[in-house]
Formats: structure tokens, C-alpha cells, sequence
């Protein structure tokens, strides 16, 4: 094609593939997207194929990120909606809208969408336990900002802020996230 011509846009990154980083800590994981590898946080007990609710672990397997939630518009292929002060989301296992996004307030257990940190100002919700959802399978199984030591997450996985800057614009609008045991 010669400059001018219609060209189409790339489609942009359809796979993230995450592991433990070979002789790390259960923690500590790599993210590969393209030719991109970076250093990402996993669950504070590893990766696990068989996820449960509270265990702290990442869940194996390959999982859609469906959409974003997002403090700032950023550019992305996927949907988003902007966070807002009373966005919250379900793991209540005892709860019909468990590992579901609820409105505040609520009795249910829940987790906080617009935090003080900004660990949850970019949130691209995993297709994890979605459909069906599984009570007691694991909620809330997150791809979002992590802290600048990349300290454990509750089994989510997590980049440094920069890193998730570079990496959302790169996004496909079907990606998935393939979380490997090793």
C-alpha cells in the first residue's frame, strides 16, 4: 500500500500470557503481550487450578477480559465505563449477586471499585467465574494496577501503573488472559 491508501488499524493484542516467574516467589509473575514482557503481581499463594474463594490464589486457565473500569478515559479497543464514587462489586458467596458489580451502599461483602490508592484506577474485570458464576469458586478475579513492588494481590493480576499505561492502548478489542500454573 503507498502512503494516503485506506489502511486498516491493527487489531491489536488478542492473548496476555501470565506465569510465575522462574525461581520467584508464588507472587511473583511475567506478563508477555506481544513482544512486551513485563513484570506482573499474581495472587500472594500462586497460581491454582482449582480456585476458591478467599485462598489468595490466581486461577489457571484462559479467561476474557470483558471490560474496563476506568478512573481517567483512556485509549481502548475494549469497553469501559468510568469508576464512580459507589461502584462496588459482590464476593458474597451467600449472595444471588455474588462475583456481580453492585451500587453503594450494601450489606453484602463487597469490594470497593473507587479506592484512595490507585491500584483499581484502571480494572479490566476477567471472565473468571462469570458464566456460570460458581458461589464460593472466586469473585472479583481482576487484571488492574498493582503497587510499584508489585506486592501480592488477593488473587488478581496486577501491573505497575506504567506498565498498564503502555499495555492498554495495545489492547485487542478480544483479548484474553492465559494464567499458566508454570
Amino acid at each position: 500500500m503507498h502512503p494516503g491508501s485506506n489502511r486498516k488499524k491493527p487489531a491489536g493484542l488478542a492473548l496476555l500470557r501470565v506465569a510465575r516467574r522462574i525461581g520467584g516467589r508464588p507472587h511473583e509473575g511475567r506478563l508477555i503481550a506481544g513482544s512486551l514482557v513485563l513484570p506482573c503481581a499474581l495472587g500472594r499463594s500462586g497460581v491454582v487450578r482449582n480456585k476458591r474463594e478467599g485462598d489468595g490464589a490466581s486461577p489457571a486457565g484462559r479467561w476474557p477480559l470483558l471490560y474496563f473500569y476506568l478512573r481517567a478515559p483512556a485509549p481502548l479497543r475494549l469497553p469501559w465505563r468510568r469508576t464512580r464514587p459507589h461502584d462496588l462489586w459482590c464476593d458474597d458467596p451467600r449472595s444471588f449477586l455474588y462475583n456481580k458489580p453492585l451500587q453503594a451502599p450494601s450489606r453484602l461483602g463487597h469490594e470497593e471499585m473507587w479506592r484512595r490508592d490507585a491500584l483499581y484506577d484502571a480494572v479490566g474485570v476477567m471472565g473468571y467465574n462469570v458464566h456460570p458464576r460458581v458461589r464460593g469458586r472466586g469473585s472479583a478475579i481482576f487484571f488492574h494496577i498493582a503497587t510499584d513492588d508489585l506486592s501480592p494481590t488477593a488473587g488478581c493480576v496486577a501491573l505497575r501503573a506504567r506498565d498498564m499505561a503502555r499495555l492498554l492502548s495495545r489492547l485487542g478489542r478480544s483479548v484474553s488472559v492465559s494464567v499458566s500454573v508454570s
